[in-house]
Formats: C-alpha cells, sequence, structure tokens
C-alpha cells in the first residue's frame, strides 16, 4: 500500500523537484493532494507553479488547492532574489492548462483527514507552515488523524539564511510553526544543516540533463538558475535542494541520520525570530517534540532522485 501524502508547498525549484520526486515515485507514495501556500512566491504563482509541474510530469489529474495567502499574524516576506520572479525561473514555461481546484487547500486537508483511518495521512510541508497551523487551529479534531508530519524548515549548526537566526520557511510564519511544531504530532524535520549536504554539483546537474527528457531538462535549467544565489552567497559548488530531502526520506529514511530532541520557535525577539532553538546537546529538560534531521548520504539522495526523475 503506498503512503498517502498530502503535499504543502511554495514552489520555488527545489518545491517543484520534491513534487517530481513523489509523483515519480506512485509504488510509494500516494500523492492525495497538493495545497499550495504563499512564502516563496505570493500564493498566485505558488499555485500555478505547482500545476506547472504536475503538467510537466505529466500528472494533470493531480488536484491543486490554493491555501493561505499570508502568515498568521504578520505581512508576507517573499524569495523572489532567490527564486526569480515567478518563482520557478530557469526554463521557459507555458501556463497550465489544468484547473485549480475550487475548495480552499486547508479546507482540503481538514475534510481528508476527518475522511480517513487515524493515523493514515503524512502531511510533507515544503514552505512555510500556514496552512497546516490554519487547518490544526481551525478544526483541533484533524490533529490526531495525522500519522506523521515531515517537514523542510529551521536549522542549528547553519542557523539562519534570511536572518543571521532563522530559516525561511519558519521565519515567514513562526506563529505557524510553533502550533505545529506543540501540536503533539510526531515531526520530523529537514533542516539547513541537512539540506545544505545536497549540493547540485555540476556532475549531478549533468546527470539530470543526461536524463533527456523535458522532466530532466527541466530540472538542469531550475538548478543551474537557482544555484546562482547560493553559490555567490555561500562559495559552495551548487545549490541546494532543500525540499526534495522531505520526499527521499518518505522513500529512503535510511539514507538520513539525527536526533529525537526537542524544537522550539522564537516568535517574540526582533533578533532571533523565527529561531528553531533545537536542545541538540540535551541541555534542557524540555520533551523531545522532533525528530531532528543532522546528516545525509548525498551520493544515495542523488542517485535516487536522478533514477526517478528519469521515470518520466
Amino acid at each position: 500500500m503506498p503512503r498517502k501524502i498530502i503535499i504543502d508547498t511554495d514552489p520555488g525549484q527545489d518545491d517543484a523537484v520534491a513534487i517530481l520526486l513523489a509523483l515519480a515515485s506512485p509504488q510509494e507514495l500516494d500523492v492525495l493532494g497538493i495545497t499550495a501556500v504563499a512564502g516563496n512566491v505570493p500564493l498566485a504563482l505558488t499555485e500555478k507553479n505547482a500545476r506547472i509541474i504536475c503538467e510537466l510530469a505529466g500528472k494533470p489529474n493531480t488536484k491543486v488547492f490554493a491555501g493561505c495567502d499570508a502568515p498568521l499574524k504578520r505581512p508576507l516576506v517573499t524569495a523572489e532574489h532567490v527564486h526569480g520572479k515567478t518563482g520557478l525561473d530557469g526554463p521557459d514555461w507555458d501556463d497550465p492548462t489544468m484547473a485549480l481546484q475550487p475548495q480552499h487547500g486547508v479546507d482540503f486537508i481538514i475534510e481528508t483527514l476527518r475522511a480517513e483511518p487515524a493515523k493514515s495521512i503524512t502531511l510533507c510541508p515544503l514552505g512555510p507552515l500556514t496552512n497546516i497551523a490554519t487547518a490544526f487551529e481551525k478544526a483541533p479534531d484533524i490533529i490526531e488523524k495525522v500519522e506523521e508530519i515531515v517537514l523542510m524548515g529551521g536549522a542549528y549548526f547553519e542557523v539562519g539564511n534570511i536572518t543571521p537566526a532563522a530559516e525561511f520557511n519558519i521565519y515567514v510564519d513562526p506563529e505557524a510553526a510553533e502550533i505545529v511544531f506543540k501540536s503533539g504530532v510526531p515531526i520530523v524535520v529537514m533542516p539547513l544543516d541537512v539540506t545544505h549536504k545536497a549540493l547540485v554539483t555540476k556532475p549531478r546537474n549533468d546527470a539530470f540533463r543526461a536524463i533527456g527528457s523535458d522532466v530532466g531538462i527541466a530540472v538542469a535549467e531550475m538548478t543551474d538558475f537557482f544555484e546562482r544565489f547560493d553559490k555567490a552567497k555561500y562559495g559552495s559548488s551548487g545549490a541546494p535542494l532543500h525540499d526534495p530531502t522531505v520526499i527521499a526520506y518518505l522513500l529512503r529514511p535510511a539514507l538520513f541520520s539525527g536526533r529525537h530532541i526537542n524544537v522550539e520557535i522564537e516568535t517574540k525577539s526582533d533578533l532571533t525570530l523565527g529561531m528553531t532553538v533545537a536542545d541538540w546537546w540535551g541541555v534542557t529538560d524540555r520533551a523531545a517534540n522532533a525528530t531532528f534531521i543532522g546528516d545525509l548520504d548525498s551520493e544515495g539522495f542523488f542517485e535516487l532522485l536522478t533514477s526517478r526523475l528519469a521515470r518520466f
């Protein structure tokens, strides 16, 4: 039986690759729907980008929903400086022809969790946690229905990428992150500490391009565009593919290692707003609430990713 998942996302080139990896793996993953949230770019672009990627994958029957267009309590901060004005800069995209679902993404999450047996759906947030937190606040009865949340966000050793202290997804909506981390649902976190080890070096990007398909070439063009930012900022050899680590973890958890620890979200400080305060060394008596991933087998990760993308 494939694992039932809902992908909550703000595409973003790396989100796009995560969606492609999930849609390439129907034996293991049943994508019940994709809910878009405002984050890397505004909602009108994230829902459009999600549909573009479903069409690229040849999966236009995938259900895509638009969710929240702003954080719970704050103005939206976006990241066009990383992802370009469309969020998917790199390839030349046609407008999608598949329809956006009429239902609000949050209502889809609530309705789907209520209809399924307890602990049978995994939520995969790849952007700010606004949709998930809104669903939990609106319908607390669904919280116990969630099997697991595997999310990309936060950092400990790598600290911040949008401020000195905070990672982008958590910083955009720290109040939402706090709700999710305090929900009691089993959580697995893919922080910058692990995603910065998933670097698309030139040989890895050449391998995507060598697939020769529309998908392979589009992924190569997206990472070509995306990497210019990280190379300039970090002096790294390529772009980190943050979000595909979430899907890779569902497919091959043995590629990853981490610790079950306490993670708290800073929501009050001007200096460290959105920081994921991860008790990696166990120096407090706060109860563990998340499995915080610290390392991955990058060769194994890229072998998995390239072989799955070649299925299209």
